[in-house]
């Protein structure tokens, strides 16, 4: 698994979380993706301390990954995925920061099998997805997060807005 990092103070603990399961993972920045990618199976896209509204925000390029490999956007990189396909990514009324619980699970959706309703999730934003382009579906929301999660039509693109590699998130 490849590791896009976007300065994320949670981008160790993603890759740990990825060894965790006997994966092998590796950690790069968002400009220096390798050139050669036969070896990669998927890749994930971390958070990060910017927003994606920033003229400064990181901004990869994804051409040689986008429907490719399945990838994972964690928080900026949902942000990310949702906002440069034609979504809206607003600050958030109020910092969303703590946990939170699934209250809308798609079931169906490959990323959210065995999920419980209501499980815990850790949020922790500045930035909420207020609108997703039309070929992305919402796979989980929370009481408050109305895009929790998403899929993209036709690829094995997700993004979610929660953080599952902290210990908070059951």
């Amino acid at each position: 698994i490849l590791v896009l990092d976007f300065g994320s103070q949670y981008t160790q603990l993603i890759a740990r979380r990825v060894r965790e399961l006997n994966v092998y993972c590796e950690i790069h920045p968002f400009n220096k993706i390798p050139e050669d990618l036969s070896d990669v199976k998927g890749v994930i896209l971390s958070g990060s301390p910017f927003s994606v509204r920033d003229s400064e925000s990181p901004v990869p390029d994804l051409s040689k990954i986008r429907k490719e490999f399945p990838l994972l956007g964690v928080c900026y990189g949902a942000q990310f995925l949702a906002q440069n396909n034609g979504g809206d990514v607003l600050p958030s009324k109020i910092r969303e920061y703590g946990r939170a619980n699934l209250g809308f699970i798609d079931y169906d959706s490959m990323l959210m099998k065995g999920m419980s309703h209501n499980s815990q999730v850790w949020m922790s934003h500045g930035d909420t997805i207020l609108n997703i382009p039309e070929d992305f579906k919402i796979i989980t929301s929370t009481e408050s997060v109305k895009v929790a999660g998403f899929k993209v039509d036709n690829e094995e693109t997700y993004g979610i807005q929660f953080h599952p590699e902290v210990y908070h998130s059951t």
